[in-house]
């Protein structure tokens, strides 16, 4: 019997979950990258005996992976150790305040009251709200959308009174939360998606829900550990990786991918599957006059998610009092989200993020030092920012920050520094404007009107990532790679390769939970 050749081009997460289910649906999986090491954007950084994750730090949702793992014949958790914190992360507000936010509601309704006690009194209200919001909307992450007909099939209408389409997340969290800080506390996750909360279609007050309900997890090794993991269950499956290969072209008969050609060798495939960045993969890869809904000019109009300023930063000494995920949020918040959104400047006084792994994960750092990750989000490359010009200004406009967060002045004990702006993650990753979240999560960019999983301009080629349905953040990519992998599966004749996990009411996995 022939096998049919998947040929995946990315080694991201998408990529990777899509190589362990299409490898054990019975394909022949390549998976072609072009970074030395598996994960992309989910990926180690090693430098100077300090480890830090390149991208995401926080870990979510994991009955996504989980299901993934189990359709491969293995267990995610006999491959990675995960840790469930608590509280999930510190939010540390300029303006006065701190709230550790925890899934122990009682905790979580103290922590609110010492902003507001009314706000504390609303917080069931809206956690009823939000999980019937996510049961109604989860079958739709887990379904394709082809065309505007498949939003006849699912129960949109019945979301649609819940979703409140024409409000923001803001907007929609004033209907139970007062104080700013409270609205702040549940929807800066926003970011999650490259978006303003002010402007972050009001559905996505699930993405805080989905924190509080079922947590955040830490895997030992950080997220990049995560990708290792899928990439072994893989090769065990057969999946043949090529890594340090760039693709240079995709080969077509009409519109029909047939197989691809990298900077070594040409690959064959019966189906294509990109995980690379979607508007740049476009643009690079595949002739205009082939694609007859995401032209240049179409992909040049489209919204894009914001763009991160990241430091890692290896420290000499350890912070026991610096939880393991801090959000700083600067008292001129909207302030800073307008830079991005509209002016397309570098804030001022930047709210900005802190990931101290290290005194839960002593593989991350040296004995006595720290790994410290600090991400502001910031425009995508534009005209009006010279990133190159501005980075070591802006470096120390963060590095005077950290002293608000209560690093004080740690420059002096700096034993390690990488600098990312969004011109590198153009350059050096690939990321159209550098935008890390890829297309902005907008109304008119969401289920049919994003980028089909199954691509709608081409055949033969699939999407997954940030850039098709369902859209950015972990276990929506995962997701996205087994909504994609169900479509090639059925279309080349291959047995499903994607069971469900858990519905609601299945008590996850026994996880060690730990003081972050």
């Amino acid at each position: 019997m022939t096998h049919k050749k998947v040929v995946v081009i990315g080694a991201g997460p998408g990529g990777l979950a899509s190589a362990m289910l299409l490898a054990s649906a019975g394909a022949e999986v390549t998976v072609i990258e072009r970074e030395a090491a598996v994960g992309g954007r989910t990926s180690t950084m090693t430098k100077d005996g300090f480890r830090f994750d390149r991208g995401p730090t926080f870990f979510l949702f994991p009955e996504v992976l989980e299901s993934i793992f189990r359709a491969a014949g293995h267990s995610l958790h006999d491959e990675v150790e995960l840790k469930r914190l608590d509280p999930n992360y510190r939010l540390q507000f300029e303006q006065g305040g701190a709230v550790d936010a925890t899934s122990d509601i009682g905790r979580l309704k103290e922590e609110i009251a010492r902003l507001d006690p009314a706000d504390a009194r609303n917080l069931d209200r809206y956690l009823a709200d939000n999980r019937r919001k996510f049961e109604h909307f989860r079958p739709i992450l887990e379904s394709p959308f082809s065309s505007h007909a498949d939003l006849l099939k699912l129960p949109l209408l019945e979301l649609l009174p819940l979703m409140r389409p024409f409000s923001s997340v803001d907007s929609d969290l004033r209907r139970w939360f007062r104080d700013p800080r409270t609205r702040l506390a549940f929807s800066f996750q926003s970011k999650y998606l490259g978006m303003s909360p002010f402007r972050c279609p009001s559905l996505f007050t699930i993405l805080a829900f989905l924190e509080y309900e079922f947590g955040v997890f830490h895997p030992v090794g950080g997220c990049g550990a995560v990708s290792e993991a899928m990439a072994r269950v893989a090769a065990r499956l057969g999946v043949e990786f090529r890594l340090g290969e760039r693709v240079e072209e995709i080969r077509f008969e009409g519109r029909r991918a047939r197989g691809v050609t990298t900077t070594q060798r040409d690959y064959d495939c019966d189906a294509l599957v990109v995980n690379a960045d979607f508007a740049n993969a476009m643009r690079r890869l595949v002739p205009d006059r082939l694609r007859r809904r995401w032209k240049d000019r179409r992909i040049d109009r489209a919204k894009m998610s914001c763009s991160t300023f990241m430091l890692y930063l290896g420290v000499e000494g350890q912070f026991p009092e610096l939880p393991h995920h801090t959000i700083y949020l600067s008292k001129e918040y909207e302030k800073h989200l307008s830079s991005i959104d509209r002016d397309h400047v570098l804030p001022e006084s930047p709210s900005l993020y802190v990931h101290n792994p290290s005194m839960l994960d002593s593989t991350l750092a040296p004995d006595g030092h720290s790994s410290l990750y600090v991400l502001v989000p910031v425009t995508g490359t534009h005209p009006n920012v010279d990133f190159e010009a501005e980075k070591h200004r802006f470096r120390d406009v963060v590095l005077d920050r950290l002293s608000d967060v209560g690093l004080g002045d740690i420059r002096s004990r700096i034993r390690s520094e990488t600098l990312f702006t969004p011109a590198d993650w153009e350059r050096q990753l690939g990321l159209f404007r550098g935008a890390t979240f890829s297309l902005a999560h907008s109304l008119d960019q969401m289920l049919s009107l994003r980028p089909h999983n199954r691509f709608e301009d081409l055949e033969g080629v699939y999407l997954t990532g940030g850039g098709t349905h369902p859209g950015s953040g972990l276990p929506v990519i995962y997701q996205s790679a087994k909504i994609s992998s169900t479509l090639v599966a059925e279309d080349l004749g291959l047995r499903a390769p994607a069971g469900r996990g858990p519905r609601r009411g299945t008590a996850l996995p026994a996880l060690a939970t730990e003081t972050a």
